[in-house]
């Protein structure tokens, strides 16, 4: 993916489309299904969506330099701020949290999750372009499958209207920064552990939250104890287990596939709105999961290759 005609920078490391490690597919399903859980706290907080996306990565940032240091120590952490790659995902998701945050607050959270889910699509025709990494036909299968899920998961709850366009829009944005961080986080992974990519990464992505949240909002602490609470939920669930887990599958799972499963983000955000909002669930919505897993299943890895942790 690229931002202004820049591509995301490739290693000289063959590419993997296989899975190498028995946790990397579990990681992956666990990872996005704490995306969409933890889609409820941001409506919770009491502070502004740059401030709730900068609060979410910052309170994350202890738990997930524990993780680097047991994993690599200092001098692998050392090494991923060096890398263009790793940076560039803490850009790329910087965006992607500005973008995603400010569609949750001006338009629906049908529209909201609906528009973010077409990263898969991104991601796919970046795999080839950008990084190096053919695209498998049962992959481009399963997306559509995908595609098609998602579309009758959250068809019915879909609202077209003039007075959130600015929201849907921000979705699609949302896609294209989401979709170039998986690129880049697969492109780190081939040389840097998972857990000092996803710190270095992570303070990439705090600093440029911090400075965008001070420029455009006047509070930047939460009012209240529920909202304080909503934000460590948030860190909690949605950056460091969310994004945690995602990092360390992109180091086993190809970019286009590991994609596809964050569709089950849009599943967990679904029973969510059930069990919580007390949105009752149709048939549709039914038969939407029920072909997003098909597609997951489909466009599976076939083969197995040995990646790092």
């Amino acid at each position: 993916m690229t931002t202004e005609g820049t591509a995301v920078p490739t290693a000289d490391v063959p590419p993997r489309t296989g899975t190498g490690h028995p946790l990397a597919l579990p990681a992956l399903v666990l990872g996005a299904a704490a995306l969409g859980v933890s889609t409820i706290f941001v409506r919770l907080t009491d502070v502004g969506p740059f401030a709730s996306a900068f609060w979410r990565v910052a309170l994350a940032l202890p738990l997930i330099l524990v993780w680097a240091l047991r994993e690599g120590g200092a001098g692998s952490i050392a090494a991923a701020f060096r890398s263009p790659a790793v940076l560039l995902a803490g850009l790329f998701f910087a965006g992607d949290l500005i973008f995603w945050h400010l569609s949750l607050t001006t338009t629906t959270i049908a529209n909201a999750t609906f528009l973010a889910t077409m990263a898969p699509i991104w991601v796919v025709l970046g795999s080839w372009l950008f990084i190096g990494e053919p695209v498998e036909r049962h992959v481009v299968v399963g997306l559509f499958v995908c595609l098609a899920g998602a579309a009758l998961l959250i068809g019915g709850s879909w609202q077209l209207a003039p007075e959130r366009l600015a929201g849907d829009l921000y979705g699609i944005v949302t896609s294209l920064f989401f979709g170039g961080y998986f690129l880049s986080v697969r492109v780190a992974r081939r040389r840097h552990g998972s857990g000092p990519t996803a710190f270095a990464g992570c303070v990439a992505t705090a600093t440029v939250l911090l400075v965008a949240a001070a420029i455009a909002e006047p509070v930047l602490l939460p009012a209240t104890v529920a909202g304080a609470a909503a934000l460590v939920g948030l860190a909690v669930l949605g950056q460091a287990a969310g994004q945690g887990l995602l990092a360390f599958a992109l180091g086993h799972v190809s970019a286009a596939f590991s994609s596809l499963v964050i569709f089950l983000e849009a599943v967990a955000a679904a029973l969510v709105a059930w069990m919580v909002f007390d949105e009752r669930l149709t048939l549709d919505q039914g038969l939407g999961g029920l072909m997003i897993l098909v597609g997951i299943v489909a466009a599976r890895p076939r083969s197995a290759a040995v990646t790092r942790s």
